[in-house]
């Protein structure tokens, strides 16, 4: 496993990491006892980062993580929770503003058992793009109170995450005119970018390096799209990309190198993005995932299954 540093946090994050989404049974309905298993079995790989977010199964997921995280000394990982996104009774919900992101990092360490988050995030600020204030307000409001709670040594560190790469970067530009304050971001999360069929990521690492900003990639699969499984109902991919990748899928399983695999080697392979994060609730899916971002990829393969996805390359998508 690779450790680099993120950003200039001082946390040296190992190359794959463990996203908690599938604890929350976002993607099909989990075991408790088998997702505490996942965790433990991410820890004895090697794995030293884990993100979760109380939207995650309505707070399900910092809930089972929380149980799961019981067993495992607190030098052995570090923790990433989320403010901005909730959800309740099957109805989604957000709240950008001071005094809820303030809230809610309490009650993330209450439903985790811990007293420090290492990385707070605010979670999608595309929502809060499109809500009063829009995202001046996570400049102005969101993040000024997260950054009192970092003063205070409640958190460690505080990032931002979202699907929309400009999104992410005019925030840090409005951030970084305010250094004075110390209102800095440290670190980013995008996701579904750095992968087999999208590489939009590359194009903003020089930005965010110049800015001593950590970068961590998620969705090496791009949410299931690079899958022999294929997507689910809900991806909001377009059809013409989602057949392109199916051709992927079945190019790489007739070689006999399932295209899961490619995909995790290839987005854990730039040594410029700090982690790539995955999720899993299956432990035997998190250790071949290990397995499989420690080996380095078919370069071939991949020059192969990005010419078959062709002209859908960087196609993307809204947020839902």
């Amino acid at each position: 496993m690779r450790y680099t540093e993120l950003g200039k946090t001082g946390m040296k994050i190992s190359h794959l990491s463990f996203g908690a989404s599938s604890l929350g049974s976002v993607f099909r309905e989990t075991k408790e006892n088998e997702s505490i298993e996942a965790v433990e079995a991410a820890i004895e790989g090697g794995i030293n980062f884990i993100d979760v977010s109380p939207y995650y199964g309505h707070y399900k997921a910092e809930t089972v993580l929380g149980k799961a995280l019981k067993g495992i000394p607190r030098d052995k990982y570090f923790l990433s929770t989320k403010v901005g996104r909730y959800g309740k009774d099957g109805v989604n919900t957000w709240d950008y503003s001071a005094k809820r992101v303030t809230d809610s990092v309490y009650e993330s360490m209450e439903r985790l058992g811990i007293d420090f988050i290492d990385l707070i995030n605010v979670h999608d600020i595309e929502f809060q793009a499109a809500l009063p204030g829009g995202l001046q307000k996570v400049v102005d409001e969101t993040l000024p109170a997260l950054f009192e709670l970092r003063d205070k040594g409640v958190v460690g560190h505080v990032g931002i995450t979202d699907l929309q790469l400009e999104n992410l970067k005019w925030v840090v530009e409005q951030c970084t005119m305010q250094d004075a304050q110390g209102t800095t971001v440290e670190s980013i999360l995008n996701f579904c970018h750095y992968t087999l069929n999208d590489d939009a990521l590359s194009d903003y690492l020089d930005f965010f390096e110049q800015r001593g900003i950590g970068v961590i990639n998620a969705s090496p699969l791009s949410m299931g799209l690079l899958s022999q499984r294929g997507v689910p109902a809900w991806h909001p991919a377009p059809r013409p990309l989602v057949e392109a990748c199916q051709k992927a899928a079945e190019h790489c399983m007739a070689k006999g190198y399932p295209i899961e695999r490619l995909a995790v080697q290839y987005s854990a392979s730039n040594t410029r993005i700090a982690s790539t994060l995955f999720s899993s609730a299956n432990p035997d899916n998190v250790r071949r995932n290990i397995q499989w971002a420690n080996e380095e990829p078919d370069w071939e393969l991949v020059s192969e299954v990005k010419a078959i996805i062709g002209n859908q390359q960087r196609v993307t998508w809204a947020n839902s």
